[in-house]
């Protein structure tokens, strides 16, 4: 951990894939929720989606590559009020990073259909993590319970 806060550390990440969908510009639209987008996974990559369709639902983690600079305080899109960025789901934050639970549709080699998506044509997928119902309302119910004793 970083204990002096004026020195800044870089992290460098590459790519594992990138967004297919019809979705050119960075624009608000709820209609994206319900279109279906492929994530195209390197070549390289390929094995490591082995049983992934023992999953109905996928976290993707992205960086928005097309969003430039940030603002701490801003109007959020969905409900038009005022917030910090950190509670929004603005594409201008400092790390550019996203995050969206898609429907997995179906797996083609190295391409991924999904359900969901909010990135844009040409988005540089980071990372694919399975979203487990189950073990995500048991880890809400752990802290519901330590909060309470």
């Amino acid at each position: 951990m970083n204990e002096n806060p004026e020195v800044s550390e870089r992290i460098e990440m590459v790519p594992v894939g990138y967004v297919e969908n019809d979705y050119l510009e960075p624009v608000y639209n709820e209609e994206v929720y319900s279109k279906v987008s492929k994530i195209v996974l390197m070549k390289e990559f390929t094995d490591g989606l082995y049983r992934i369709e023992d999953f109905e639902k996928l976290y993707i983690l992205f960086y928005f590559s097309k969003s430039k600079g940030y603002k701490l305080i801003h109007r959020r899109r969905y409900d038009g009020e005022v917030s910090g960025v950190f509670a929004s789901r603005s594409p201008y934050r400092p790390n550019g990073i996203g995050l969206t639970i898609v429907e997995l549709l179906n797996v083609e080699g190295n391409v991924l259909h999904v359900r969901g998506l909010d990135a844009i044509n040409g988005t540089p997928v980071l990372d694919i993590k399975p979203y487990i119902r189950e073990a995500e309302e048991e880890d809400e119910k752990q802290r519901t319970e330590k909060e309470q004793n």
